[in-house]
Order: C-alpha cells, then sequence, then structure tokens
C-alpha cells in the first residue's frame, strides 16, 4: 500500500492512495479528497499539484 503525506492548514495528512475516490477543486486554493469509508479531507493546492502529487 502506498502512503503519500499531503499538507493542510492544520498539519500534514499520511493518505493512503488506494483509498481515495475522488478530488474536488475546493475554496481558498484547497483540494478536496474524498475517501472509501470515511469523511472528506481538504489539503492545500490546487487539483494539478495534488494529482501531481498522487503520481509520484
Amino acid at each position: 500500500m502506498k502512503f503519500i503525506p499531503l499538507p493542510s492548514r492544520g498539519g500534514k495528512y499520511l493518505v493512503a492512495t488506494a483509498n481515495i475516490t475522488y478530488l474536488r477543486t475546493h475554496e481558498n486554493n484547497q483540494v478536496k479528497i474524498g475517501l472509501v469509508g470515511g469523511e472528506s479531507i481538504q489539503v492545500d493546492g490546487n487539483l494539478d499539484e495534488v494529482s501531481a502529487l498522487l503520481r509520484q
């Protein structure tokens, strides 16, 4: 399982890439990430930046 650290305004999330269901642009240059079996989280950056982190 691959984990990616994603920065947010309150700290960092360590997210398992297999658990991501969607990415959506959100307010204030943030991206909302949907997770399997849980609530969505908000991370810093635009959609292109976040998707590039997930592809690494």
